[in-house]
């Protein structure tokens, strides 16, 4: 017998499944079940008890509340007077990212004025004229802005930059002090740019709280944006209806219709680009055997050079997978089905057609020279975006998310005269005797 070690599967290997394989509609469902619990709690259990705790008391003792939870979550001891970052404190953050580097400040700049275009383009208050509906844009608005060990100011200008085009007046940012005890300078540079001058260094479910319910230093607000861990999503979900909410968002997700004509390492390269953000789903669909035997290898490869890879390993593992079907009719049914929040086509000159197609996606990214990277952060729509399946409900945070609409009814005596007795009967067939009366009282002063 040899003395040479016998060498273990790659932990990868499991990712790649085929239409002849019985399990792998299983696989899929498997992988959809993690996403979507990875970001919820359920009802009765102890997170969920606790997340109820949090709220009631941020609701009950207000400024006293964060200040605890901010001690006990985040390792920051601040007074209520510190919650908020001054004027000077955003002014300073921005003269340092400039300084710092100049070109990354453009580059931001550059990354505000696609989403502001693109936003305006698209939003349609503006556009409808009709005597009986008025459009006005939410007063006040909160978004939440992850405190990840990476800044995210792309986070801000996502959700800000839409609500400022629809006509939101106040805008409120938390984010988790995180930073040496306060909030990444990108982060506040960013809000200095946009003119957002009321930022408070709190995060997690009761800086959700404060926002919903109101503390003795934070004004409530209407509507509550951004992403977060599950415990924001969680208590974004709970004070629904106290204020309205974008969507309840899980981890990141991409999945990737490709046939034989795309390049294997770039593919693998989209794969990781989310699993990285651990939680974060990968899947690709394609008809070709050949190909996803090529992204595996390739994801092999690649993963071992990330920064992260162990964790973004664990995180293809868990999450991801690479599905052979018998055509792309199949993979096209079974991707509507999957309803993921980011889409890549990579199919050459079908892609377009193929898109066409697809009626359950955040975002579509069409072609091969489309990652999901250009939607991160340049082209224009949100990167906030409906995940774990509910695209097939939900839609990309937009401009048009920060307005309502008020229904306008005007009618003089005669319009009234020549509907009475229509209205008088509805109202009297559903035994409302008062609202007939309020018809006949009018028609009795003719």
């Amino acid at each position: 017998m040899s003395d040479k070690p016998v060498s273990q599967p790659n932990g990868l290997d499991q990712l790649l499944v085929t239409y002849r394989d019985p399990d792998w509609s299983a696989r899929l469902h498997q992988i959809r079940q993690a996403v979507r619990l990875a970001a919820y709690f359920e009802d009765g259990s102890p997170e969920d008890t606790q997340l109820g705790n949090i709220l009631k008391e941020v609701r009950t003792h207000k400024d006293q509340a964060l200040s605890e939870y901010t001690l006990r979550f985040d390792g920051v001891t601040l007074r209520p007077e510190e919650f908020r970052v001054s004027a000077q404190a955003l002014e300073k953050a921005h003269r340092q990212v400039e300084t710092a580097d100049r070109g990354l400040l453009a580059s931001l700049r550059l990354a505000i004025e696609n989403v502001r275009r693109y936003q305006a383009e698209i939003f349609v208050a503006d556009k409808i004229r009709h005597p009986g509906v008025r459009y006005t844009p939410i007063e006040r608005v909160g978004v939440c802005v992850p405190g990840a060990s990476a800044p995210l100011p792309s986070t801000v200008i996502m959700t800000a930059v839409p609500a400022q085009v629809a006509g939101v007046k106040e805008i409120a940012v938390v984010s988790p002090p995180r930073n040496q005890g306060s909030i990444h300078p990108m982060i506040l540079a960013v809000c200095h740019e946009l003119g957002i001058s009321e930022v408070y260094r709190i995060g997690g479910a009761h800086a959700v709280a404060a926002l919903a319910y109101g503390t003795e230093t934070i004004r409530p607000v209407h509507k509550i944006v951004g992403p977060g861990n599950n415990w924001v999503q969680m208590a974004k979900r709970k004070v629904f209806g106290q204020v309205d909410i974008d969507s309840i968002a899980g981890p990141s997700e991409v999945l990737i219709i490709a046939n034989c004509r795309v390049n294997p390492a770039w593919t693998a390269a989209d794969m990781l680009s989310q699993a990285e953000h651990a939680p974060g789903s990968a899947v690709v669909f394609t008809d070709s055997l050949d190909l996803a035997r090529k992204v595996l290898a390739e994801l092999k490869d690649q993963t071992g050079r990330l920064t992260r890879s162990d964790r973004t390993r664990a995180c293809l593992e868990q999450f991801s997978a690479i599905i052979v079907f018998a055509g792309l009719e199949e993979a096209v049914a079974a991707a509507n089905e999957f309803a993921p929040e980011h889409l890549e086509i990579q199919c050459g000159d079908a892609s377009r057609d193929i898109a066409g197609r697809i009626r359950n996606a955040g975002a579509i990214f069409i072609g091969s020279h489309s990652p999901v990277a250009v939607g991160d952060y340049w082209a224009g729509p949100s990167h906030t975006l409906p995940t774990g399946q509910t695209a097939k409900f939900f839609s990309p945070l937009s401009s048009n998310d920060f307005v309502k609409s008020s229904s306008i009814i005007e009618y003089d005596r005669e319009t009234l005269a020549k509907a009475a007795g229509d209205i008088i009967r509805l109202a009297r067939a559903e035994g409302l005797d008062a609202h007939a009366r309020s018809i006949e009282i009018r028609q009795e002063d003719r």
